[in-house]
């Protein structure tokens, strides 16, 4: 039975760079027939432009699994620090014009 769990472990490598992470403050997700498409977004005051800073792909399966992790993650961080303030009320990008350009657009 523990050689199986040995066969079945996934051993995940987390390099240096992946490791200290890249900060994002607007995601945007959109999706087609067969996956799933999440932008993370740099958006910084005063400048007209912002900057897609990593992109994944998932498929349906896997964005729904996500999104129960996700919402696993959040009650447990709101049992330890109190509720999170939804600062546009319903997960939408609110009042922020977006305009998805090549490279090279404005």
């Amino acid at each position: 039975m523990e050689d199986q769990k040995k066969q079945n472990q996934l051993n995940i490598e987390l390099n240096d760079e992946v490791a200290q992470g890249t900060y994002a403050n607007l995601a945007v997700i959109t999706h087609s027939t067969s996956e799933f498409v999440l932008d993370f977004i740099r958006v910084m005051p005063g400048m007209p432009k912002a900057q897609v800073k990593s992109r994944v792909v998932v498929t349906p399966e896997h964005a729904k699994r996500l999104m129960r992790a996700l919402q696993d993650n959040i009650n447990k961080f709101e049992s330890m620090h109190g509720p999170i303030k939804d600062i546009d009320g319903g997960g939408q990008t609110g009042n922020i014009p977006m305009n998805f350009g090549t490279p090279g657009q404005a």
